[in-house]
């Protein structure tokens, strides 16, 4: 399991269009899932520790941040033969479990994971109204273990810039996460 950091954000990139299955079969695009103010795109899995660590929390700043205008949608673009964990089964199961308040969409050609360049999981996208990108940061200081709940929610914080200025703050903290698991 190879742990990486997300890229800096790259300030004003336009988000790019998808056309994604959910958990039941209802195909999504980058319309479909965006908020008033925002959205938050979101590369998880199953399996990874880091995204074990923070799910509650995920759960929680998503649904928080609905208030402020801002959607969410998570996205697992893992090749499931390596972790069955992250089989479609399972996603449906773990959304389910978890109460997610966003869908959850599988990449199964791993595109939109590269048009993204997304690069671990987790690994936030955050937009303003424009779908210009705003944040490329972490949830909290969670690792593979999740952190004191007192931590500073650098990501909820920044959205919520996000939906009341459409500027994302100038210092992010990366996110840090299991290597996406590529096809062969």
């Amino acid at each position: 399991m190879v742990s990486l950091e997300t890229p800096v954000c790259d300030f004003d990139k336009a988000a790019i269009d998808f056309l994604l299955p959910d958990v039941d079969g209802k195909v999504w695009s980058l319309e479909g899932c965006s908020g008033e103010k925002g959205l938050l795109i979101m590369f998880i899995c199953n399996h990874c520790p880091y995204v074990k660590a923070v799910l509650e929390r995920l759960v929680r700043d998503t649904s928080e941040l609905q208030e402020f205008g801002i959607n969410s949608v998570a996205i697992m673009s893992n090749d499931p033969t390596q972790y069955a964990e992250d089989s479609p089964e399972n996603m449906c199961k773990i959304a389910q479990e978890a109460g997610f308040s966003f869908p959850y969409l599988l990449d199964s050609s791993q595109q939109t994971a590269k048009e993204y360049g997304a690069v671990c999981t987790p690994d936030f996208f955050g937009y303003n109204a424009q779908l210009k990108l705003q944040y490329r940061g972490r949830l909290d200081a969670s690792r593979k273990e999740t952190a004191a709940a007192d931590v500073k929610r650098d990501l909820f914080e920044a959205m919520k810039q996000v939906a009341q200025s459409g500027k994302g703050p100038a210092e992010q903290i990366p996110s840090m996460g299991c290597s996406i698991k590529w096809l062969d």
